[in-house]
């Protein structure tokens, strides 16, 4: 860091003492020719040290010495039964690793990993018995994000506390049964253990930065008094290398998230190698997190350092430890104790000396401050009892510690799944369970579980820590009540349509919302989440009426205060208007939407974005969400490739539907017009809220296309059109009647989004130019209609003997003739769904495949050939598939739209 500028002030404030300064300038050189560096450096931090204390300005200093940052003499008094606490460990460990082992035994490359719960098993077991609260005595908890890889401690710390059983430990990794345990922590899978999925890396931490900050949300609108819980979020160093893992820090501190404590497991590996093999993981992330003004607090190094430090007069320990490269200490980490005095200690005879008490079992025995309980008891206290920031506490372990040298600190620790006899033995030895463990019982197939009886002293210490604070954990406890849909009056006026005025659906929706916040059944429980859109989307009228969250309110004058719509922000504001990120919008729509398990409190977010940056950019956020049983309403505005005029390729949404197919608990709709929004929304709060609420998330696609919304249909009545709209399918508009024909030709085409009424021109150019006689139905959801098929096929399938049902598009096209032509403003393999289950012979989808581009509407529906005139030949095509028009028809069609046969396929086009 020397070549960083930090703060130029000095070279811009008068000398008032010249003499003085030189003197002082003076006195550090020469302690640096007399003393050297390393004694130079401690000067200066104690002045510093004095500085802050009578608070004197000084720049800021992004990293400190590479030693722990509360030092020997102010840790605290530790209050638990440290030998018990060590034996309990033991117990954790052996339980651990030997259930990943008869896992691999039984299920040879089932998986699972030894090494990270190896390394982190004091990280957790401080947070166990001292700090992390449950809620089995109604209090709300705390919220802790546990390190994916590290979850067979937790099933190993359960199956001591009676919560699991040795068989379902038997079956990690294997759920199919119903009786397994999943391999990480996935609520979805196991919703009465896990409360928060992080295995996918790096969503675990951006999670847990916007968990801490919806709760002090919810605090400061007095929905729930979150303010005794804390989250707590378990990140590896090698996983700061995802993007998601730092990208939010400077919220949390921004936002004085003193409820939010990080615990990183500085092991200095990854997957493959070292993390930083060539620096310093644990002095860059003191930079960053300091940086972004978080409290650091560093644990590096155990407590047999202590007196080494004491005696370095010189400073000469130190400055080996802040030269000394990661990779050299994993290096060390896997070395006799000869090898660490010949390399660490030996190039300095001033360093040698310091050991030559020291044996080398005793030197190859220095811990690391990550598994030193004292240590680490210190630093979980002080940073709960920090305040106004978030606490970063940066813990060196090593990978795989206690499981041996074949595997302790080894590039190829985290692949490792099991272990064989002489393994288990030296890790018996290790932990000291000669009497648990007898080597006899290692000579069979599968090595045995322990686990100290009820009454024991070692249970009945375990049970009570946990009952003091609060309960297990973790535990996803479940105690909301349903909540009232909103009334029919916020959503009836959508029913009668627009009258005469041209207004898209993003627009309607911006109206309905506004009528969601007043209603009186669910409007304060709204959470209208926005990524800096809000005025794209019209929202911005919500700004004045229920204000824009902020933890600090609003302290300045906005520019736009004389204004009707200006920005305001509350400290009890409603909107969470992110600022441009969506993934952090994601994981704020996460926090709302599991409220109602984690607090007893459903919230309801509405988070609405730019279509093309859901699905595809924070998609893995998406699917984190399923994983976590949220439930709430993603809006993708802006939808469709060809709606969004002048934006361009990476803004043309043409696949999001696609990509929603692939999460099962998400129902998908593409409504076209305001009175379907309005069901479907009113729909979608009866059933992830009412009485037989699902853990599932509603998706729907809104337009900037303006066009006059139309009123309910005639022919059919509320009821009917509501079950069609929410099942994926109903008849809009009958075909119309053909004049001096007895028997037109027919032929039915879906639409949906915007494409409604190009689906209407083409059904008046064939009536009028071709005597065929189009029905028009409005597919609101191809997803929901192929799970509907798709799990009919399978009842019929395995219920051969019963008469088959039919799945609901069947039946609804069972009652008209010709093909079937399908468009959409996605891609066609979205209408391509359904095509095993439409009762035609001809099935053609018309869809936006190919990369978007900006122009204007008209000429892209020309370019993806989804415009009236290529319905109109599609449906023309399709009649003569089945013998009903000649190719000559079809081809004086081709002539007369101008459609040039021989252009490219938009699909390769720019390819």
């Amino acid at each position: 860091m020397e070549h960083v500028i930090f703060d130029g002030f000095s070279h811009q404030l008068p000398d008032t003492d010249p003499e003085e300064t030189q003197e002082w300038v003076d006195s550090l050189a020469s302690v640096i020719d007399s003393k050297g560096r390393p004694r130079a450096t401690y000067l200066l931090m104690k002045l510093l040290e004095k500085a802050r204390e009578t608070q004197v300005g000084f720049p800021a200093s992004v990293s400190t010495p590479y030693i722990n940052t509360i030092p020997a003499e102010q840790e605290p008094w530790f209050p638990g039964d440290e030998n018990m606490e060590r034996r309990i460990r033991a117990f954790i460990r052996w339980n651990a690793a030997v259930m990943v082992t008869r896992a691999n035994i039984l299920s040879d490359g089932i998986g699972g990993h030894l090494a990270t719960y190896a390394s982190s098993a004091s990280l957790y077991e401080v947070g166990f018995n001292h700090f992390f609260r449950g809620k089995a005595d109604g209090n709300f908890g705390d919220q802790v994000f546990i390190q994916g890889h590290a979850s067979p401690g937790v099933y190993a710390r359960a199956f001591l506390e009676g919560r699991l059983s040795e068989t379902q430990l038997d079956n990690f990794r294997q759920e199919v049964g119903g009786i397994g345990l999943s391999s990480y922590p996935h609520p979805r899978l196991m919703p009465h253990l896990w409360q928060f999925p992080t295995v996918s890396m790096g969503l675990g931490p951006i999670n847990a930065i916007y968990q801490a900050r919806f709760n002090k949300y919810i605090e400061h609108r007095r929905i729930a008094d979150t303010s005794s819980s804390r989250v707590w979020c378990f990140v590896g160093d090698g996983e700061v290398d995802e993007p998601e893992t730092l990208g939010a820090l400077s919220l949390a501190a921004r936002e004085k998230l003193d409820n939010l404590i990080f615990i990183v497991n500085c092991n200095l590996q990854r997957l493959d190698g070292p993390v930083r093999g060539n620096g310093k993981i644990i002095q860059e992330l003191e930079a960053v997190f300091r940086g972004a003004g978080w409290n650091v607090i560093k644990v590096i190094w155990g407590s047999a350092w202590d007196k080494l430090l004491s005696l370095d007069i010189d400073g000469v320990l130190l400055n080996k430890m802040n030269t000394t490269l990661d990779g050299d200490f994993q290096k060390y980490a896997t070395e006799s104790g000869e090898y660490i005095r010949e390399h660490f200690f030996g190039p300095d005879p001033r360093l040698r000396k310091m050991v030559e008490h020291l044996s080398d079992k005793e030197l190859q025995d220095l811990p690391r401050g990550g598994h030193d309980y004292r240590k680490l008891y210190a630093a979980y206290k002080a940073a709960t009892e920090n305040e106004g920031s978030p606490t970063v506490i940066l813990a060196k372990t090593i990978k795989g510690w206690t499981l041996g040298p074949e595997i302790e600190a080894r590039n190829a620790t985290h692949q490792i799944k099991k272990m064989n006899k002489a393994q288990l033995l030296r890790l018996r030895d290790r932990l000291r369970l000669h009497e648990e463990i007898p080597e006899e019982l290692l000579d069979i197939k599968l090595p045995p579980y322990y686990r100290p009886k009820e009454g024991s002293e070692e249970f009945e210490y375990l049970i009570s820590r946990r009952r003091s604070l609060g309960g297990p954990i973790p535990s996803r406890i479940v105690r909301s009540k349903p909540l009232e849909p909103p009334t029919m009056e916020t959503i009836s006026e959508f029913f009668l349509g627009s009258a005469k005025l041209p207004v898209s659906t993003t627009m309607v929706f911006a109206k309905m919302l506004r009528n969601l916040v007043r209603d009186p059944s669910v409007g304060r429980r709204i959470v209208p989440i926005v990524p800096d859109e809000a005025r794209t989307f019209g929202l911005d009228a919500l700004f004045k009426e229920v204000k824009i969250y902020s933890s600090q309110g609003q302290r300045y004058t906005p520019v736009d205060a004389g204004l009707l719509l200006s920005y305001a922000e509350s400290t009890d504001g409603q909107i969470l208007e992110e600022g441009i990120t969506e993934a952090g919008s994601m994981a704020s729509f996460t926090a709302a939407g599991t409220s109602y398990a984690n607090f007893g409190q459903p919230m309801i977010p509405m988070y609405i974005f730019y279509s093309m940056f859901g699905f595809q950019r924070t998609g893995d956020l998406i699917w984190a969400a399923s994983d976590a049983r949220a439930k709430g309403f993603l809006f993708g505005a802006t939808a469709g490739r060809t709606t969004l005029l002048g934006e361009g390729l990476q803004h043309a949404d043409g696949h999001s539907h696609v990509l929603a197919s692939t999460v099962p608990s998400v129902l998908a709709y593409d409504p076209s017009f305001a009175y379907e929004l309005g069901i479907l929304i009113r729909h979608g709060f009866e059933d992830m809220y009412g009485e037989n609420a699902r853990d599932c998330i509603y998706y729907i696609t809104l337009y900037n296309e303006n066009y006059v919304q139309p009123s309910l249909p005639d022919g059919s009545t509320f009821e009917e059109i509501q079950e069609g709209v929410i099942k994926g399918i109903y008849k809009w508009l009958d075909a119309p009647a053909i004049p001096n024909t007895d028997v037109p030709r027919k032929a039915t085409i879906l639409f949906s989004g915007p494409t409604w009424h190009l689906a209407k021109q083409a059904q008046e150019i064939l009536a009028e130019k071709y005597s065929v006689a189009a029905t028009l139905y409005s597919v609101t959801s191809y997803k929901n209609l192929r799970e509907d098929g798709l799990e009919l096929e399978r009842w019929n399938r395995l219920n051969p003997t019963s008469p088959p049902r039919i799945p609901y598009v069947t039946k609804i096209l069972s009652h008209d003739d010709g093909p079937v032509v399908a468009v959409t403003d996605f891609m066609k393999i979205v209408p391509d769904q359904i095509g095993r289950f439409i009762p035609r012979d001809v099935f053609i989808p018309l869809g936006t495949d190919g990369f978007g581009r900006s122009d204007t509407r008209e000429a892209l529906r020309r370019h993806f050939e989804i415009d009236a005139a290529h319905i109109v030949v599609s449906v023309l095509y399709g009649l003569m598939s089945s013998g009903a028009a000649k190719a000559e028809e079809v081809q004086d069609a081709i002539n007369h739209f101008g459609i040039d046969p021989n252009s490219m396929d938009p699909r390769r086009a720019n390819l």
